[in-house]
């Protein structure tokens, strides 16, 4: 085929369709001479491609499709041994009593069946996007000066963080301590109950923390679920035999409001080994959003903690530490005379004396937290006795939060000699 030079210096008076139909005649000649060509390819040519590629039958039956790079597989692509959904059981098969049975009957030798079993649910973190990698540019010294100004104690790993929102945090923490007052439940709430007592609600909050821990939800669900509790029982009258159903539709209401892939209602019958239907939780759930006028949105110990603990300059052993303090009163149905604030602030300030920090509650502290250490006194007194009483009896009936807080990965804090 002659060149497209060749073409023009031998008919320079071909018009626009002249120029067409040469054209067209010239492609209809390369075609058939393809026809008549041998049947080898060319070392570039699309079957060496093809070859290059290897076996690959389909790159649409990849197994692997829906793998992230971290290698775990996303559960919206389903599982290869079964369904995502299949959760452990957290309780006995011994018919429709319920996992607590009367509240009362928990012998300190019996295994719970939890131990058993494990968590099919994947980390809480697998689902969250991953941190936005900042640019690294050159910053003048004046420009690097004044962001560093703005932004005080932010760290480099927050302000990569597009859900860490920075630039509202102080007026987020002003709105938390204006209203955590207005959502206080009154500590005597159990004289107007005539059928259950606050050593039942001790043994309820011991066995949700073990399905908290299970199901590996956030801390923020474990501390709503509790106030959703102690909130309803202020308003309402109820018997023994229904306080796990009141227990279990609230951890429902609070997993659905702060759990990005929250356990199914299938799951809390099946957690509850069937003592309640499906009816009797959502009925359940009904009543309690209506008693409590649908306020789901109160300011919690889980609010507090996360930047008054960093204000606290705590190491991972140290956070640990105060967050099983902190759990440990949720226990006693005598913290609810303190704010949810004063609550963390007392963890914190006690965590401090058992590390041996020279200054226990530094003025840094009580600018952050709106308490002085003075105030703090009677809360740090009675969770160093809850503290004393869990590591005398290890636990005792209530284990819950004691192996939580003995695993490896939470550096055995309720173990640890201090």
């Amino acid at each position: 085929m002659p060149a497209k030079s060749e073409i023009f210096a031998q008919q320079p008076e071909l018009g626009v369709l002249g120029l067409r139909e040469n054209r067209r005649n010239d492609a209809n000649a390369c075609r058939g001479a393809a026809r008549q060509a041998p049947r080898g390819r060319a070392p570039g040519s699309n079957a060496a491609l093809r070859s290059a590629r290897g076996n690959v039958s389909n790159e649409n039956t990849n197994p692997n499709v829906g793998t992230g790079t971290n290698g775990k597989r996303s559960p919206r692509f389903g599982t290869a041994s079964g369904s995502f959904n299949s959760r452990p059981m957290l309780g006995n098969a011994s018919g429709r009593v319920g996992v607590l049975g009367e509240i009362t009957n928990i012998v300190a030798a019996q295994t719970s069946q939890t131990d058993k079993v494990k968590s099919v649910k994947p980390p809480q973190n697998s689902f969250l996007p991953p941190a936005l990698v900042m640019e690294q540019s050159a910053v003048p010294s004046e420009a690097a000066e004044e962001e560093k100004g703005a932004v005080g104690r932010v760290g480099k790993a927050e302000l990569a963080n597009a859900q860490s929102v920075q630039e509202y945090a102080p007026e987020i923490q002003r709105r938390l301590f204006d209203d955590e007052a207005a959502r206080l439940v009154q500590p005597d709430y159990m004289d107007s109950q005539a059928d259950i007592t606050p050593k039942m609600r001790t043994i309820l909050v011991d066995w949700l923390v073990e399905v908290h821990n299970k199901y590996r939800l956030v801390p923020e669900t474990l501390h709503l679920t509790i106030n959703l509790i102690d909130r309803y029982l202020e308003r309402a009258t109820v018997m023994r035999r229904r306080l796990q159903l009141i227990g279990v539709s609230a951890m429902f209401i609070a997993s659905k409001f702060e759990e990005i892939n929250p356990p199914e209602l299938h799951d809390w019958v099946y957690i509850c080994d069937r003592a309640y239907t499906k009816d009797e939780i959502l009925r359940m759930e009904c009543t309690m959003l209506s008693t409590l006028s649908f306020q789901i949105v109160v300011p919690t110990a889980a609010h507090f903690f996360p930047f008054l603990e960093k204000a606290n300059g705590c190491d991972s052993v140290h956070r640990e530490t105060a967050q099983y303090l902190l759990e440990l009163g949720l226990l006693d149905i005598r913290m609810l005379k303190y704010k949810p604030s004063l609550v963390v602030s007392a963890a914190l300030l006690l965590s401090n004396e058992l590390f041996r920090r020279s200054c226990l509650w530094p003025a840094r502290m009580v600018q952050e937290s709106h308490h002085t250490e003075e105030a703090l006194g009677s809360c740090v007194e009675e969770l160093r006795q809850l503290l004393q009483a869990d590591r005398a009896g290890a636990g005792g009936q209530l284990q819950a939060v004691h192996k939580k807080f003995a695993v490896p990965q939470r550096h055995g804090v309720s173990e640890m000699t201090f």
